[in-house]
This record gives structure tokens, C-alpha cells and sequence, in this order.
């Protein structure tokens, strides 16, 4: 992807498996292209984010890797960036991120196509205070794929975080887990 920030060309093809932070003002963005991205990855833990771009995922599945802001709270300047990479890209967004309370209060803000992905952890009260308001929410009742994961959560008591899927391999994420994922078009 290239694009153009206070006159200034980025071409994150170039950076290769560094990374350009995210500008804070996204009204100096401009002129987004991909020649080739297929989709947007917004990777949200740092490890997972590390790995992909360690062994350029990107070139395996052509695509943007996005890593938001650290912060407790929703980082706008990842989601306006988000939304103006789509909007100029034409390209579905997928997410790779833990599905707790943190993510679901995210997705309630930014329900867009932000879809979590998998592996298991116990559930705070805090987390099973969130599914519940979240199983209420108009959006989230209109995918059935969240709805039945949210009751999968609350029925187990069990959430999902990135980290355990370095459990299996260090490489696993990259070379196994979202290959299939993509492949199969298994994603919620």
C-alpha cells in the first residue's frame, strides 16, 4: 500500500516487515493505492502482529497488516484510518483480535466488519456483564455467527485470546491458523 501523508509518500511495501505508525491526523492522509491487497488484517496483541509481518504473511495473502495504538480505550486515529483505507481500497476488513470485554466494547463502537477470532481462556464477571449488554445490542443480534459465540462464552465461561495460539508453534498463526482461516472463509 502507498499513500501520501503532508506531501510525503509512504510505500509500506518498502518498509518490508518494519512498520509505519499510524498518523494521529488522519486529514493529511491522502492518495491510498494497493496494487495487490486482497484485504485489510487489523492485528490487535503486538506478538501476533510481530510474527506476521516477521514472516510477510502479506506476501502468502496479499493484504494490509494494521496494528492499532496501545490504550485501554478505542484508538481513533486506527479506526478513522481503518475506515478511510476502506473506503479508498474497496477492501473487506478482518480482524485478528482477542474476543473479551475490551474487543466487544470496541466492536460497540465500530461494529463495522471488525470479526474476532478464537482461543480460550476463563471469563471474568466483567466479561460476562459485557456479553450480556452486547447480546442485547440491535447490531450484534443481526450476525448470528457473534450471537452464537457470545452464548458459546457465556454457556462455557471461557474467552478467546491470540496468545494461546503460540501454544502449538511459534509459527502457527502464520503458516497454519489464519491460512485455513482464509482458505476456508471460516471467520465469524
Amino acid at each position: 500500500m502507498i499513500f501520501t501523508y503532508n506531501g510525503d509518500i509512504i510505500g509500506c511495501t518498502k518498509i518490508g516487515s518494519s512498520s509505519k505508525g499510524i498518523p494521529r491526523n488522519i486529514d493529511h492522509v491522502g492518495n491510498m493505492k494497493s496494487d495487490d491487497a486482497l484485504f485489510i488484517l487489523l492485528v490487535e496483541k503486538d506478538s501476533a502482529f510481530l510474527r506476521l509481518t516477521e514472516d510477510r504473511f502479506y506476501n502468502r495473502f496479499p493484504c494490509v497488516i494494521v496494528k492499532p495504538r496501545e490504550g485501554p480505550e478505542p484508538d481513533l486515529a486506527t479506526m478513522k484510518f481503518l475506515g478511510k483505507m476502506r473506503a479508498e481500497l474497496k477492501l473487506p476488513v478482518f480482524a485478528l483480535v482477542d474476543c473479551d470485554s475490551c474487543v466487544l466494547k470496541r466492536l460497540g463502537m465500530r461494529p463495522g466488519d471488525l470479526e474476532p477470532e478464537k482461543c480460550r481462556l476463563p471469563m471474568t464477571t466483567e466479561d460476562v456483564k459485557t456479553v450480556e449488554n452486547m447480546l442485547r445490542k440491535d447490531y450484534v443480534k443481526k450476525n448470528r455467527g457473534w450471537v452464537d459465540e457470545l452464548i458459546l462464552m457465556v454457556k462455557t465461561g471461557k474467552k478467546a485470546e491470540i496468545e494461546a495460539l503460540c501454544n502449538f508453534d511459534f509459527r502457527f498463526l502464520s503458516e497454519v491458523y489464519l491460512p485455513l482461516k482464509l482458505q476456508e472463509l471460516d471467520w465469524i
